[in-house]
């Protein structure tokens, strides 16, 4: 009778199991199926370049490319279109497809990424008329500039940014005379109106008109308390500079005669103290 029992349990035992490896075996099959059908498309593609696999596999692996914009996007100006990005990268993607040997046992995401990144980056590369040297020294001048007034808690002196970045102050100021070509805006670029509002406009909509608004007054008072802060903070030289051109209206070759200088001096000096005047009200931001 014991060994009955036992004989019967073992059955029921394996019933129980049968189950879930069905289950298993199912996923599987599913799994091999979509792999099946991509590593078709591929075979059809290399083998014939027949134009219908290849459109599959480009709309297959499109979110790859959406992926690598996105990620370049976040390191970019709001001014640049995400969908301009995904337009580049799809070049990328598409060379990828070309290029790509299945047979190899890559894998094609690995192989694509840096393709499709490379497609976007060579693009804006095209697009920008500044050298990059010229955008590396205005990056390194303006972390320079940044860590000094961290670190001394003032506008740094022209000896010390010089120091700061291992050159004289003959270096600093052609480096600076050729950054101050490279700031240039669009008009219909947005920009942020305010954090407590919310809200964003285009800088064409910033710039002053001829007519009289009875509120730019009010609205504007609190902005020229920073802006008046911010001058106050620049060195006796830029003080005059910046007073001289935006408030009395005179050429930089006019500034140079006041002061004795050139007007490439000047120009230079007008840079150095607009670029500090941005990072103190964006301070204030």
């Amino acid at each position: 009778m014991a060994t009955a029992k036992k004989v019967a349990t073992k059955p029921a035992a394996r019933a129980r199991k049968t189950p879930a490896k069905n289950a298993r075996a199912k996923t599987v099959t599913i799994t091999a199926a979509l792999d099946d059908e991509l590593a078709i498309r591929w075979d059809v593609f290399k083998r014939t370049a027949d134009s219908d696999a290849r459109e599959k596999l480009i709309l297959h692996y499109a979110p790859l490319v959406k992926y690598v914009a996105s990620r370049v996007a976040s390191g970019l100006p709001s001014s640049v279109d995400q969908h301009d990005l995904v337009s580049y990268g799809m070049f990328g993607l598409i060379d990828a497809l070309e290029k790509f040997e299945p047979g190899r046992g890559n894998k094609f995401e690995t192989y694509a990424i840096p393709r499709i990144k490379g497609a976007i980056i060579d693009e804006l590369r095209a697009m920008d008329w500044v050298p990059r040297s010229v955008r590396f020294k205005a990056r390194e001048l303006e972390k320079a500039q940044a860590d000094l007034e961290a670190m001394l808690k003032r506008q740094p002196t022209e000896e010390e940014l010089a120091d700061r970045l291992g050159m004289n102050r003959r270096e600093l100021h052609e480096m600076v005379s050729q950054i101050s070509f490279v700031s240039v805006l669009a008009l219909d670029e947005v920009v942020s109106a305010g954090s407590d509002r919310g809200e964003s406009v285009a800088l064409i909509d910033t710039l002053a008109d001829k007519g009289i608004d009875p509120t730019w007054g009010v609205e504007s008072q609190e902005t020229r308390g920073m802006l008046a802060a911010a001058i106050n903070s620049l060195s006796e030289r830029e003080k005059i500079v910046v007073t001289l051109y935006y408030f009395e209206g005179l050429t930089l070759a006019e500034i140079g005669e006041i002061l004795g200088v050139t007007e490439s001096r000047v120009c230079q000096i007008h840079t150095k103290a607009v670029g500090g005047l941005r990072g103190q009200l964006s301070e204030f931001d």
